[in-house]
C-alpha cells in the first residue's frame, strides 16, 4: 500500500475515528485504526466494538491499494504535529508503515487488517432520514439526563421512540426525566423503542452540525447506523426495556408559576455555588408572585435568593436538586418557563412557555 494526501485532508477524519478508540484495550488491535485504500478512495475506521466509526476521503494522487491497521493515538498525533498544509506520504514495507513529509520520517509498527473487528452490516433496517439540526436539537435536550452507570444498565444511554410523523428522545436517572420531541415524515405500523448507550450518543452529538443537511438513519435488532455524507456511524443498541415514562409526568398539577427563565437560571445558579456538594439540595418557597430559593451546606453557610414570578396559588415549600433545574433551565430555550407542581411530594414539571415539545421532570428532595 502505498498513498499521498495532504495533512488538512486526512486530520478531519483522523480525528473523527480516532475518537471512539479507547486509550486502555483488551485487544491491542483496538488500539488501531484501520485504513483501507481502494479505487483511489481511503477509507478509515475506529471501534470500540460498541460504537464504530467510518470516514472516508477521495483521494486525487495515484495510489497502490491495500489495507493496514496503525496505532490511532500516534498516526494522528504526528499529524497534528505537521506543517499546515505539508504532503503526507504512507508506503507499507512488512509490518511497518513510513510515513514521510518534508524532512520528517517516522516509522510505525502495524497489525494484519484480518485481525480488525467490523460490526457487521444491519439486516433489514428500519429507515428514515432527517436533518441533522433536529436530531442534534433532540440529543441536546436530553442527553444531561442519562444515568452514568446504573446497575439499570437500560438507563446509561437514551431512548428514541419511533412513531408516525413523530421521533421522541427521552433519558432518565431515575431522578429526573428530559423529554424531547421533533415532526417528522416517518410512517411505521407501531410505535418502536430503542435505547442508544451514553458513549453512542455523545459520539453522535459531536458529529451533528446545526444545518438542515439530512442524515440517513437505519436501525437493525441489535444497531443503530447514521450515514453522513463522509462518514459512517454505527452503535450497539441497549438490549432492555426502558421503564415508561409517561407515568412519571405529572397528571394534572394544580399549581402553575410562570417567570423568566434567564432570571431564574441566574438566580439559582448564584444560589448553588454554597450548596452541599454531595446533596445540592435548594429549599423553594413559593408565595404570591414571589419565589424564595435557600441554600445550605455543612458549614453553616446560607445562600437566599428572591426571584419575582407569576403565580397566584396557596403558599407551599418544597425542596429540590438544584443542579437537575440548572440544567433543564438551561437546555429550555423559550425566554420564559413555565413550573408546574402538585404538592410537596410529588415531582414538578419544567417547559418553555410556548414551546411544549421539550418537557422536564424534576423529583423533590426531602430537606
Amino acid at each position: 500500500m502505498k498513498l499521498s494526501i495532504q495533512r488538512e485532508t486526512l486530520l478531519h477524519p483522523l480525528q473523527v475515528v480516532s475518537s471512539v478508540v479507547e486509550r486502555r484495550q483488551t485487544l491491542p488491535v483496538l488500539s488501531n485504526v484501520l485504513i483501507n485504500c481502494r479505487n483511489n478512495k481511503l477509507t478509515l475506521t475506529g471501534t470500540d466494538l460498541e460504537v464504530e466509526m467510518i470516514a472516508k476521503v477521495n483521494l486525487e494522487q495515484d495510489v497502490e491499494e491495500g489495507e493496514t491497521t496503525l496505532p490511532a493515538r500516534k498516526i494522528l498525533d504526528i499529524c497534528r504535529a505537521l506543517p499546515e498544509e505539508a504532503m503526507i506520504s504512507l508506503e507499507m514495507t512488512g509490518d511497518k508503515a513510513i510515513i514521510r513529509s518534508g524532512r520528517s520520517r517516522f516509522t510505525l509498527s502495524c497489525l494484519p487488517a484480518t485481525d480488525f473487528p467490523n460490526i457487521e452490516p444491519i439486516d433489514s433496517p428500519f429507515e428514515f432520514s432527517l436533518s441533522q439540526s433536529a436530531l442534534k436539537d433532540l440529543i441536546e435536550q436530553t442527553q444531561f439526563s442519562m444515568a452514568q452507570q446504573d446497575v439499570r444498565y437500560y438507563l446509561n444511554g437514551l431512548m428514541l421512540e419511533i412513531s408516525n410523523n413523530t421521533l421522541k428522545a427521552v433519558a432518565t436517572d431515575g431522578h429526573r426525566l428530559a423529554i424531547s420531541e421533533v415532526p417528522t415524515d416517518i410512517e411505521i405500523s407501531e410505535t418502536r423503542q430503542i435505547i442508544i448507550p451514553r458513549k453512542g450518543v455523545t459520539e453522535l452529538a459531536r458529529l451533528l452540525e446545526d444545518t438542515e443537511r439530512q442524515v440517513h438513519i437505519q436501525i437493525g435488532q441489535n444497531h443503530i447506523k447514521v450515514d453522513f455524507p463522509d462518514i459512517s456511524f454505527t452503535s450497539k443498541l441497549i438490549d432492555g426495556k426502558f421503564p415508561n415514562y409517561q407515568q412519571v409526568i405529572p397528571a394534572s398539577p394544580t399549581k402553575v408559576l410562570s417567570c423568566d427563565r434567564q432570571a431564574l437560571y441566574q438566580a439559582f445558579a448564584r444560589a448553588s455555588v454554597l450548596s452541599n456538594e454531595k446533596y445540592r439540595g435548594m429549599r423553594l418557597q413559593l408565595s404570591n408572585n414571589l419565589l424564595k430559593a435557600t441554600v445550605h451546606n455543612p458549614e453553616q453557610e446560607e445562600a437566599e435568593e428572591e426571584v419575582e414570578v407569576k403565580y397566584s396559588g396557596e403558599e407551599f415549600e418544597i425542596g429540590f436538586n438544584v443542579a437537575y433545574f440548572i440544567d433543564a433551565l438551561a437546555a429550555i430555550k423559550s425566554e420564559a418557563v413555565e413550573v408546574h407542581f402538585i404538592d410537596a411530594n410529588h415531582s414538578c414539571l419544567v417547559n418553555g412557555k410556548d414551546d411544549l415539545a421539550s418537557k422536564y421532570v424534576i423529583m423533590p428532595m426531602r430537606l
